[in-house]
């Protein structure tokens, strides 16, 4: 970009010099002179206007592509996150069902326990009811 600029820039200088040139040593009359200073003028518009549409055009190419390339990164970065998210609830899903297993498993232990104790409380009554009822009679 910056050598087209350049090199636009060498070309205006040119033209510029050529018509100052042209016209100090121009060995035609100044009607003449004015109509190949004003030919010289229209050249140099027309290409300005190729050179900027050339350089519009490049842009709107080049921001065409990048728009194209953001919106496909954009894209692959979603679906490997929609990915990684399946990934991650499957993982959760297992850790949970195995969660309700071991507290399953807790909760069966914990009765079993209170019911023994229950047991030994009812063993331990039962004979200090019967310790005292021979002791009272």
């Amino acid at each position: 970009m910056a050598k087209s600029g350049s090199t636009f820039l060498a070309l205006l200088t040119g033209a510029a010099i050529g018509a100052g040139l042209g016209m100090l040593y121009a060995p035609e009359s100044g009607e003449n002179t004015r109509k190949k200073l004003g030919e010289n003028a229209k050249r140099t518009q027309d290409d300005l206007n190729k050179r900027y549409r050339e350089t519009s055009s490049n842009l709107s190419q080049k921001a065409k592509k990048a728009k194209s390339d953001f919106e496909q990164r954009l894209e692959e970065t979603l679906s490997s996150a929609s990915f990684k998210a399946d990934e991650i609830l499957s993982s959760l899903e297992l850790k949970l069902e195995e969660l309700k297993k071991q507290n399953s498993k807790f909760q069966k232990d914990r009765k079993s326990e209170s019911g023994d104790k229950a047991n030994v409380d009812e063993s331990v009554a039962s004979k200090g009811n019967k310790n005292t009822g021979s002791a009272a009679v």
